[in-house]
């Protein structure tokens, strides 16, 4: 009897099993064949959905307003991996931190403290993470600056939810919500035309 598999027999893939405590950010980095941009929530592996176009857009516009403006000791990723603590490493839509904390080419995460402003772009699969449990998480890390992105009313231009951490509490105060035009003074002084989406 022939023992060997059948060419077009299809193979079960094999989900990694948790460990009894959680993951932990060591995992992240380690374990074999992990979607890009997987990110870890208390322990737990989270995997990212195909982005839509507005999303992608609107990183693009982000990326490329909060660079402008940029001060030399400061630089811009996206969708690096910030890790909070061992069971928490989240990825950031787009993040501005000290350029000091920069490694080199083959770096893969910068540290909560290294981090001045995080911003998440809201998508469907996301909602929930996006705006309640990854604030929670970057103003407990004491992140200073936070946005959330919203789709506008006729669901092509963004607008813009801006928090700062209030050190006291280490929670994050809504500052305002921005349409058309985003400008803030911090983490330095930043000025996008959100209409702009239309042009990338």
């Amino acid at each position: 009897m022939d023992e060997t598999m059948d060419a077009d027999e299809p193979v079960e893939y094999q989900w990694p099993r948790p460990p009894q405590d959680g993951y932990t950010v060591d995992d992240l980095f380690t374990l074999p064949e992990l979607p890009s941009r997987t990110e870890l929530i208390d322990g737990s592996l989270v995997f990212a959905s195909p982005q839509h176009m507005f999303h992608s857009v609107v990183v693009d516009l982000l990326v490329s307003g909060v660079r402008r403006d940029l001060p030399a000791d400061l630089k811009v990723t996206r969708n690096m991996t910030v890790v909070l603590d061992s069971r928490n490493g989240l990825a950031p839509d787009v993040s501005v931190l000290h350029a000091s904390a920069i490694t080199g080419p083959d770096q893969m995460s910068f540290r909560a403290e290294d981090v001045l402003l995080a911003v998440e772009v809201v998508s469907p699969d996301s909602e929930s993470r996006d705006r309640t449990t990854k604030p929670q998480k970057y103003a407990a890390a004491g992140i200073p600056n936070f946005w959330r992105v919203e789709r506008g009313g006729d669901g092509s231009e963004p607008v813009v939810h801006v928090y700062e951490l209030d050190p006291l509490t280490k929670a994050y105060v809504h500052m305002g919500m921005q349409r058309e035009q985003l400008k803030v003074g911090k983490p330095y002084a930043i000025e996008i035309d959100l209409t702009g989406v239309d042009e990338l």
